[in-house]
């Protein structure tokens, strides 16, 4: 099992070493495209939040593929939130998904849920 501030270190190097074509450590899922184009994000952008992000949600890891945790980072002022699946044997990162968080569901900064009904 790897640790919150092991996924976080993780993903922060991953991205950092991330060299399109050359060498390839953060992958997109399909989901991730989709949701990237509908929020009207670029993928460098998450790409580079990525180096600073913050785990705000660790997700269990029983079935599930990979272990994965939802980040916090932002592009200028904007806030943006992207689930993180971490592939240690093959040492790189899935985008799973990529959204901006709104104020009906998120607040403490975008870090925490807002409680439903």
């Amino acid at each position: 099992m790897i640790s919150e501030e092991e996924k976080e270190q993780f993903i922060r190097e991953k991205a950092s070493e991330h060299v399109p074509i050359a060498n390839e450590k953060i992958l997109w899922s399909l989901h991730g495209v989709k949701k990237l184009r509908i929020e009207r994000l670029r993928k460098t952008e998450v790409e580079i939040f990525l180096k600073k992000c913050i785990i705000i949600e660790n997700y269990h890891e029983k079935g599930r593929s990979l272990p994965d945790c939802l980040v916090l980072g932002f592009i200028g002022a904007d806030p943006v939130h992207s689930v993180i699946a971490i592939d240690k044997d093959f040492d790189r990162i899935l985008i799973v998904t990529v959204y901006r968080p709104s104020t009906e569901r998120w607040e403490d900064g975008w870090k925490k849920r807002k409680r439903q009904g």
